[in-house]
């Protein structure tokens, strides 16, 4: 998929590009970050305007993290009188209450896997849209920038960045799981010590 993916953006460009990052902003699992590192190597070979590149980018990831916020937003009723009683949501609405702006702005970047569930949890937890917005920007900024940047930079060997981060982030996503498993056998060993 990545490969014709790849093709299609050479063919139709920036547009099309933006598109994929606006369905990835939504929660659709896409390649969005290789894309975008790709999209940075193909700006140096003058295959894209990295200028327009850049700024079809961002503004249609930012849309679709904003409707993923929104779909947070309006659905917070359903959501809480499912889960707002367990322990699950419980930790993850004390986490993001804790960590909420910082979780945004690094789930841009760093750990896009959880990306999704940061921006529903904003919208759930009525999280400031305003303050949601100002993390998102200055988070898909650094992601399109940084990752289009290093894309850039090596240009033809963009896949070799890609494997690389790619690892990277699948490091970084395990310490957080493993952080959070720790965590949640750490609150059960007290909640049966008291029990």
């Amino acid at each position: 998929m990545s490969d014709f993916l790849l093709t299609q953006i050479i063919n139709y460009g920036a547009p099309l590009l933006g598109i994929i990052v606006f369905i990835g902003g939504l929660g659709i699992p896409l390649p969005c970050t290789l894309l975008i590192i790709a999209a940075g190597a193909f700006a140096r070979q003058g295959i894209l305007d990295w200028q327009i590149t850049s700024i079809i980018s961002i503004v249609s990831v930012i849309i679709g993290d904003s409707l993923s916020y929104s779909f947070g937003f309006y659905s917070r009723e359903k959501v809480l009188s499912r889960f707002s009683n367990t322990p699950q949501w419980l930790q993850a609405e004390q986490s993001f209450q804790k960590w909420g702006a910082l979780s945004i702005f690094f789930s841009r970047f760093l750990v896009t896997a959880i990306a999704l569930p940061v921006n529903l949890l904003s919208g759930t937890t009525r999280f400031s849209f305003q303050k949601f917005l100002v993390y998102d920007i200055l988070g898909e900024v650094v992601w399109i920038f940084g990752y289009g940047g290093l894309g850039y930079l090596f240009g033809s060997q963009w896949e070799v960045v890609n494997e690389f981060l790619s690892n990277f982030g699948g490091v970084t996503l395990g310490i957080v799981f493993f952080i959070f498993g720790v965590r949640q056998a750490w609150n059960w060993n007290l909640i049966r010590q008291k029990a």
